[in-house]
């Protein structure tokens, strides 16, 4: 059963240091290709995925702390993690709504979302898989944090649906709103 359970809580960590390198990847991609193609919104995702590395990390150093002792309280770490990320992002939210009112008051429009789509694609993918994953482990482990970390990975899942759909509508029909309403998707998400 030890043992078991040793392999369970390196899984978990595995599954949270993946969680952190793929979100380092995806918003530095993401926040590049949003400047560079005027994309709020992707510019907006890839700020969450930097929000979400350190919610990651977070995580990984509340598995360590688990697993060497399952009663041990949350460390200061891990206090300050959750108060960074949920400040970040609040943060984000009115960096996107001030970013929506300048965009409409200037008119400023994508000159394509094809990235939107493929990063989304991909993230959706990704986030599927991982939230499978750790719901199984987090079960396994009768672990209400690693299933609460599930459940984080969930809610990037509809922001990545958010994105996809956002950019789809532009790339295939030039709305020019899209764009903005697609970064009022993730603000909501995101608070």
């Amino acid at each position: 059963m030890i043992n078991s359970e040793h392999k369970l809580f390196k899984t978990a960590f595995i599954l949270s240091l993946f969680t952190i390198f793929y979100n380092i990847l995806e918003g530095i991609i993401s926040m590049i290709s949003g400047i560079e193609d005027d994309v709020l919104s992707l510019f907006g995702f890839g700020a969450d995925s930097f929000i979400e590395v350190i919610s990651g990390i977070g995580i990984a150093v509340m598995i360590i702390r688990i697993r060497k002792n399952p009663d041990s309280p949350r460390t200061r770490f891990e206090i300050n993690a959750l108060k960074i990320t949920g400040t970040a992002f609040f943060l984000l939210s009115a960096g996107l709504l001030s970013g929506i009112v300048f965009n409409i008051v200037n008119h400023v429009k994508p000159s394509n979302t094809l990235w939107g789509v493929i990063i989304s694609l991909v993230s959706i993918a990704l986030m599927l898989w991982l939230l499978k994953a750790k719901n199984n482990v987090g079960k396994k482990l009768d672990s209400d944090a690693i299933i609460a970390d599930a459940n984080c990975t969930k809610v990037c899942i509809y922001m990545s649906l958010v994105l996809l759909v956002s950019s789809l509508i532009y790339e295939l029909t030039g709305f020019a709103y899209a764009d903005a309403i697609g970064a009022a998707g993730l603000a909501y998400f995101s608070i």
